[in-house]
């Protein structure tokens, strides 16, 4: 496969790798007492989250993913702006990413679900393929693998005719481990879709468990470690050799989450310059 055999080219930014680039957040929860206000802890930032999709145009990346705290509003007249600044710049918005919710609560799962299940209609306003969800923050014991795979069934379910994919990730305590994500995968027997992230289960372990997850994974959450010198190379190329084994042919979505670089698209384009040398062959032609 080269990269002209995925629409938009094979890789795609989230906002997160940006977060200082951007600055403010936009704390969305259904927690009342944790949705709040306009906050700043990266600093004011530099950009508009609306200035994104031709700064990725103009570095040869064609597609986005978005937190859902990168939002300063959801307002109609907002989200069609962004929307349309994404067309003008040709830019695919691969991923809205909920970043708040947990399905596996024995206590709040259900209100936090159907607030999910809420920004279906902000994921199509803003024209997203994909809506990644958390699958759950409770310990992957049976009743809350359980109580996660109901909700996130009906999640799914909410999704049909949307135009947009529910996907879950690699993530928190409930999917600690390949066990319980395959679990889940099987038990929602393809109504949930995978984000495999490479960053988010600790080495030496997670390349294993990589290799068994990523052959099921529609999308991958490229997250690069640094330390003092930089990029960790070794680490890196091991998580890639995991995709390539488990036979993953998808997009690599460019996690930066570092203060190596003082520019954050310095690390950004690291990482793909690195995967593209890993994978010569499907770069061969540009998308």
């Amino acid at each position: 496969m080269t990269e002209g055999d995925l629409e938009n080219g094979r890789f795609a930014v989230s906002t997160w790798s940006l977060h200082r680039l951007l600055g403010a957040v936009y704390p969305y929860s259904p927690d009342p007492g944790k949705s709040g206000a306009r906050n700043e802890p990266y600093g004011p930032g530099r950009s508009a989250l609306t200035a994104i999709p031709r700064q990725l145009a103009d570095r040869g990346i064609g597609r986005l993913e978005i937190c859902s705290f990168h939002l300063p509003s959801l307002e109609p007249a907002y989200l069609a702006e962004m929307r349309a600044t994404l067309r003008d710049a040709d830019i695919l918005l691969q991923t809205l990413l909920v970043e708040d919710g947990d399905p596996s609560h024995p206590e709040t799962a259900e209100r936090d679900v159907h607030w999910i299940a809420g920004w279906l209609e902000i994921a199509q306003a803003l024209g997203a393929k994909n809506m990644r969800v958390i699958a759950g923050k409770q310990l992957p014991t049976a009743e809350n693998l359980k109580r996660a795979a109901g909700h996130l069934g009906w999640l799914g379910k909410q999704a049909d005719g949307s135009g947009v994919r529910i996907v879950t990730e690699n993530w928190f305590d409930l999917l600690a481990s390949p066990k319980e994500t395959n679990w889940l995968l099987d038990t929602l027997q393809g109504r949930v879709g995978l984000n495999g992230d490479l960053g988010n289960w600790v080495a030496p372990e997670k390349y294993t468990g990589l290799c068994d997850i990523m052959r099921r994974a529609e999308l991958c959450h490229a997250k690069a470690d640094f330390n003092g010198s930089g990029l960790d190379s070794a680490d890196y190329r091991k998580c890639l050799e995991a995709c390539r084994s488990a036979g993953y042919s998808g997009p690599y979505t460019l996690i930066y989450d570092s203060t190596f670089f003082d520019d954050e698209w310095d690390g950004i384009l690291l990482e793909k310059a690195f995967i593209e040398d890993f994978y010569p062959e499907k770069h061969s032609a540009v998308g």
